[in-house]
């Protein structure tokens, strides 16, 4: 894939770590990496698996290592292009991550926001209610937002409606509420806009919305959304549209899901994104070249999003 621009864009992925399960870090780095982009780790906790479907797991917190890792990045005059948070293990995490965007973002930095705390109209396990209160306050101070149906339905205080999800008029005031926090762009995942179809609502500070879906695929694979996310940001960072990213992401997702449906693969597991990787990087790089087309009459500047 030809390179867009004359550096190469950097990423800080604020996310658990999961030995087993294909999910937050594990997908991330992969996934940001064959965009092109580099992505560096900022661990919020190490397990043994991921929490959805799982007994047993073992989990270590590594909230008292999240400031000094940040800290130490910053004597070095790093600049990330990007900080992406997801999973956090405690409340307590929810500041340092504002803390950890204040120390370091510069202008051209762009907060990412997966709230990472709800899936089915519950709360995940090791999550409580004061979580949701907290969160709105790190969304606040994101650029771009990434929440399903269930997660943004929380934080704008909105009942839980998937009998919804292809509903123009509950979905527009999701993201409305959800704008209102403070977010200028929002990506709501779970939309499904035709019948059969499964994909995302995306947002733009004026009232834009558009829309991106493909096949739905039928199963709840544990980690999609960490894949559409991290497939997405990929996307905006080699300056696609924030419609045209979630379109890649999209289908990216729903041919990793495809795959291991076929395969009757654990739900549990994830899904097998890597081999779907080479038409990830196809995928952008056909994007790239028609933007570069569009760009060519006149001296146009790496864009970041739309």
């Amino acid at each position: 894939m030809p390179d867009a621009f004359s550096t190469q864009k950097r990423i800080a992925a604020i996310h658990d770590i999961s030995g087993f399960g294909k999910c937050s870090l594990t997908v991330v780095l992969p996934i940001l990496s064959a965009t092109g982009v580099e992505a560096c780790a900022l661990p919020t906790a190490v397990l043994s698996t991921h929490t959805g479907g799982f007994t047993g797991y073992t989990m270590r917190d590594l909230t008292e290592d999240l400031l000094p890792i940040a800290k130490h990045w910053r004597s070095l005059n790093l600049h990330f292009d990007a900080l992406y948070s997801g999973f956090l293990a405690s409340y307590e995490q929810i500041d340092l991550v504002s803390r950890i965007f204040d120390l370091l973002s510069d202008a051209g930095t762009l907060c990412v926001v997966d709230p990472c705390m709800a899936d089915n109209g519950k709360l995940y396990r090791v999550y409580s209610p004061d979580m949701v209160q907290g969160m709105k306050q790190l969304c606040a101070k994101a650029g771009l937002l990434i929440p399903n149906i269930t997660e943004a339905a929380m934080l704008a205080d909105m009942p839980y409606r998937p009998d919804l999800a292809g509903d123009r008029v509950y979905l527009q005031q999701l993201l409305e509420g959800l704008a209102s926090l403070g977010c200028p762009r929002v990506v709501l995942t779970g939309v499904r806009p035709q019948p059969g179809q499964i994909g995302a609502a995306c947002y733009e500070k004026g009232g834009l919305i558009t829309y991106a879906s493909a096949q739905e695929v039928a199963g709840h694979y544990h980690g999609t959304g960490d894949v559409f996310a991290s497939a997405l940001l990929g996307g905006m960072m080699r300056g696609l549209g924030i419609r045209q990213s979630a379109q890649v992401a999209a289908d990216f997702t729903a041919r990793s899901i495809a795959r291991s449906a076929g395969r009757h693969t654990d739900e549990r597991y994830g899904v097998a994104f890597e081999e779907e990787l080479p038409f990830l990087i196809n995928a952008l790089g056909l994007h790239e070249r028609v933007l570069n087309k569009k760009n060519k009459s006149g001296p146009h500047g790496p864009l970041v999003g739309p």
